[in-house]
């Protein structure tokens, strides 16, 4: 059985609005690949809603879906971080963070209320931008005689790999990127090819 080697995210940023009682819920949906990126948005979003009483979010990361966290940012346990993570389940995504900035609007929503408020708004980000099928690949280095660059070009055309970094001086280095269930056929395939070095970089 091959292994499922595509995800779902999404394709550039999701805003939405939602209001309750005068309490204004305001809503982002990002795509993002790391950790250093979501701190970067967190960041910025809490300097321009400064004034505002909660900055609470989600976050998914991984094509494989294992990292994630939330975080309620002085909401009661379980009213805002959950139920913006579980849009992200439903709507079946990954390396997104959902942030939900909340100006509260002087009357209390209750338990029901904000799961209700956090998940609309993140229900908002998420359909306010388009949802995109992506393909886990693996990245590998090949090393090899300028005397084989026709043999190696023939392959890179055949299976349209996906060139990321050249170098043609001696020894000629190529990265490329291969969609993950076609990885070993290729590799084996380039692997034919006299004094050719080939190295797997990551999964990605």
């Amino acid at each position: 059985m091959l292994f499922d080697d595509t995800y779902k995210t999404i394709e550039n940023q999701g805003e939405g609005l939602f209001k309750d009682r005068s309490s204004r819920f305001i809503s982002f949906a990002l795509p993002v690949t790391n950790e250093e990126e979501i701190k970067q948005h967190l960041n910025l979003l809490r300097k321009k809603y400064h004034d505002a009483r909660h900055h609470c979010y989600a976050y998914r990361l991984g094509f494989d879906k294992s990292v994630f966290r939330i975080n309620d940012d002085g909401e009661p346990s379980g009213t805002a971080g959950k139920p913006i993570l579980g849009q992200m389940l439903s709507f079946d995504v990954t390396n997104i963070l959902i942030v939900v900035i909340r100006y509260f609007g002087g009357i209390k929503l209750g338990v029901s209320g904000l799961i209700n408020a956090y998940k609309t708004a993140a229900f908002q980000a998420i359909t306010s931008t388009k949802i995109i099928t992506k393909t886990v690949n693996d990245i590998y280095d090949i090393r090899f005689d300028y005397i084989s660059m026709n043999e190696v070009m023939k392959i890179i055309k055949e299976e349209n790999l996906e060139l990321l970094a050249h170098n043609y001086d001696l020894p000629c280095t190529i990265r490329f990127s291969v969609r993950k269930n076609e990885s070993l056929r290729v590799s084996d395939k380039l692997m034919k090819i006299n004094n050719l070095i080939i190295t797997f970089i990551k999964t990605a």
